[in-house]
């Protein structure tokens, strides 16, 4: 096997990783018990599964056509910033909306922070 082979099979064997790892995450989007859960699935293994896919393509054509592709490069840059984002902004939008926790969820501290204004109100009237 020439170098050029072995890249592209190590390629193929990235592509194969991102693969499997958003059948992880679709496992997790339906498997988990609550929103905040299914964000954390949807956006950290999703995020790392199109990272994968997106990266072993870039390699392939770079070392099998010699050309480096920018758009590629753009769509990972893209997904790597956009992704994680808009997971913590879904999150943090369901729990201003007080969607409930699971069931066993252990520790919500972040109620007497948040929350605290409307405590207040409710009390002053």
């Amino acid at each position: 096997m020439s170098v050029s082979q072995i890249i592209e099979l190590i390629a193929a064997v990235i592509v194969l990783l991102g693969s499997i790892m958003s059948v992880i995450s679709a496992i997790g989007i339906v498997r988990l018990p609550d929103v905040y859960t299914r964000s954390h699935a949807a956006t950290k293994s999703s995020t790392v599964a199109v990272l994968l896919t997106l990266s072993g393509a870039f390699i392939y054509f770079w070392v099998h056509d010699g050309f480096v592709s920018v758009r590629l490069i753009l769509g990972i840059l893209f997904v790597f910033l956009t992704a994680p984002v808009a997971g913590h902004l879904l999150t943090r939008a369901a729990y201003r909306s007080n969607v409930e926790l699971a069931d066993n969820s252990s520790d919500n501290s972040l109620t007497e922070i948040l929350f605290e204004e409307e405590d207040e109100n409710a009390k002053n009237s």
